[in-house]
Parts: C-alpha cells; structure tokens; sequence
C-alpha cells in the first residue's frame, strides 16, 4: 500500500479578500474530490488573499498509480484556470 500526498502552491491574482479566495478553493476542493475521490485540504497561506497551499492525499496499490493519479490532479486544476500553479511537492509513505 502507498500513500502519496501533494502540496501544490496556488495563486489567485484576480482575488481581493479572503472571502472570494475561499469560494475558489471550495470549487477546486469540490471538482476534485468529486472527481478523484481523493482528500483534499487548505495548509498553508491561510492568511493570504492571493495565496493558497492545497494538500492532496491519495491511497493506491503501487507508486506508479499514486503518482498518476496527482499528475493527473495538478492537470485538472491547471485546466480549470481559477488560479495559477506554483510550486508542487510529492511525498510517498509506504504500508
């Protein structure tokens, strides 16, 4: 069993107040969960109005699957087009 979590750094440059930044964010939580029927939470920035680190956290059989699966996390939310993509951090926990 691997568990693998990604961090993805978010920029919302349209947005001025916490408000409007936490209506993005739980579209983009929404769409992906829904879609990937994965977690997904706010941890970091939280303080930020133009600012978000999302943590995405994904249960599979093997690495490649795992990895897939937030490859193809990071394309959705690029190809959503609410908020620009920064840095991402993969990490993978074995059982």
């Amino acid at each position: 069993m691997v568990v693998g979590v990604l961090k993805l750094n978010l920029v919302i440059p349209e947005n001025h107040s916490l408000k409007g930044k936490r209506g993005v964010l739980k579209r983009i939580e929404a769409r992906v969960s829904n879609q990937f029927n994965i977690s997904v939470t706010e941890c970091g920035d939280q303080d930020l109005w133009q600012s978000a680190i999302l943590g995405f956290g994904v249960v599979g059989s093997s690495q490649p699957v795992v990895q897939a699966t937030l490859q193809k996390v990071i394309d959705f939310v690029d190809d959503m087009g609410l908020v620009q993509l920064g840095d991402s951090q993969v990490e993978f926990f074995y059982c």
